[in-house]
């Protein structure tokens, strides 16, 4: 039998009638305001993927009342959708839901920010002055977004013609200056630090162009792409079948440059070269989109918890902080060498949970994580090149063809299936594992 988008979304029907909707559920958590002291089994700090799918999954391990969950935000977005809301064919709107609806019932959400982290006293204080005991710590508090580290902005952004998919804030203006574009530069950045989804600066590089040809505008444009990086991306298969894409297209890619101001007022954006010290250039721009300075979350590069840079220090196999036993780490938070992706949420997920299960029987854990990633480089309206690799940069494919190749079917996996699956799955812990689109292949067959 073929992969075909009918029985993929056959299987993704039968996962929601397996499991009921998070929404039915919502009434039946429990929200905390500050109180003077709280102790729980299983404490998770964050409640963006990787925490609420922990919550979901510790919840079945321990009991709900065992189990407490830190975040402040009313509002949950899924953010690899962004990519297509800057590109005008998603809404930021689809990519939102309440934080209620999707929290495991029962479990204690509190609503408040993490303050500080005490690992010696197993302790962790909010911003409303709660304290909160653990035997057990989760932490899944993300990375922080830096636009402030480049001259200009944010304030920047309050100009026409300059976007980032990067914040619900800034991703409408991204397709706003695509839909305002007449003619001359169109330039994409990739900043200097790590960063989330590291395929997403140029996936909005391709629908930009998709667009210009679309509307035929392409001929007075020059696509830019400005990467700090040496390479286009990190896996020399995929990064083969881009660079066609690139000439094909006529693409312009200049590798090692670093954006380090905008002037809005004048449409101008200033790059330093990073293979030669204090060279900089000047580019005008008619549409400009910027991927910010990411780094640690400040909570806890301020905490024992975390290692040289501000990371989240774990052992990268089981996912257990190398250092206190009792905390454990998933997602952007960590310092794990892996690309920063959802879809290593799904894989952490999994074997993070069979860790906790065996501590808590003082055994040995016993499932390592490999690395494994995803990233589905759309490179059109219609087409998504799926890349899966390891901590070595080695393919993990699940599919039984090259998944270098532009794809039609990949780019509904991207738009239509993985959305389904990430509110309806892998938030409640329902799926996940080394391989996670392994699942949607093995239900796509029956």
């Amino acid at each position: 039998m073929g992969y075909t988008l009918p029985r993929l979304m056959a299987a993704l029907r039968h996962l929601k009638q397996c499991h009921p909707r998070g929404i039915a559920i919502s009434q039946f958590h429990t929200s905390s305001p500050a109180s003077a002291k709280q102790h729980y089994k299983m404490l998770v700090l964050g409640g963006g993927t990787g925490g609420i799918a922990m919550s979901s999954r510790m919840k079945r391990l321990v009991g709900a009342e065992n189990v407490a969950l830190v975040e402040p935000s009313e509002i949950h977005y899924y953010q690899p959708i962004w990519t297509l809301v800057g590109a005008g064919a998603k809404t930021v709107a689809s990519s939102s839901r309440p934080t209620a609806s999707l929290m495991p019932s029962g479990v204690k959400w509190v609503k408040s920010k993490v303050q500080e982290i005490n690992p010696e006293t197993n302790t962790v204080r909010t911003a409303d002055g709660t304290e909160i005991s653990y035997e057990y710590l989760i932490v899944a508090l993300g990375l922080e977004l830096h636009y402030e580290k480049i001259k200009g902005l944010p304030e920047g952004f309050e100009h026409p013609k300059i976007g980032s998919n990067y914040s619900v804030q800034t991703v409408e203006k991204t397709w706003k200056a695509l839909q305002d574009f007449k003619e001359g530069n169109a330039v994409f950045t990739f900043p200097n630090t790590p960063v989330k989804c590291a395929g997403a600066p140029q996936k909005i590089m391709y629908l930009s162009d998709a667009y210009l040809r679309k509307t035929g505008k392409r001929a007075k444009a020059n696509v830019i792409y400005n990467t700090s990086l040496p390479v286009i991306f990190g896996v020399k298969k995929y990064a083969d079948s881009l660079w066609e894409i690139v000439k094909k297209r006529d693409l312009q890619i200049n590798l090692r440059h670093n954006l380090i101001e905008v002037r809005a007022d004048k449409q101008e954006a200033v790059f330093e070269n990073l293979d030669k010290p204090g060279e900089t250039k000047v580019i005008e721009y008619e549409m400009l989109h910027v991927t910010p300075p990411m780094g640690p979350s400040s909570v806890i590069k301020g905490s024992p918890l975390a290692d040289e840079i501000g990371w989240l220090d774990l052992n990268k196999e089981t996912l257990q902080h190398t250092k206190y036993p009792n905390v454990f780490g998933i997602g952007d938070c960590t310092n794990l060498p892996t690309s920063k992706t959802g879809a290593a949420v799904a894989a952490q997920s999994a074997v993070l949970s069979r860790t906790i299960s065996k501590i808590l029987k003082k055994e040995k854990p016993d499932k390592k994580y490999d690395g494994y990633t995803s990233c589905p480089l759309v490179t059109s309206y219609n087409t998504v090149i799926l890349a899966e690799f390891d901590y070595n940069g080695q393919p993990l494919e699940t599919f039984p063809f090259n998944q270098a190749k532009e794809r039609r079917l990949m780019y509904h996996m991207k738009t239509d299936v993985m959305p389904h699956l990430y509110w309806h799955g892998l938030l409640r812990g329902l799926w996940g594992g080394p391989g996670p689109y392994r699942k949607i292949m093995h239900l796509g067959m029956k």
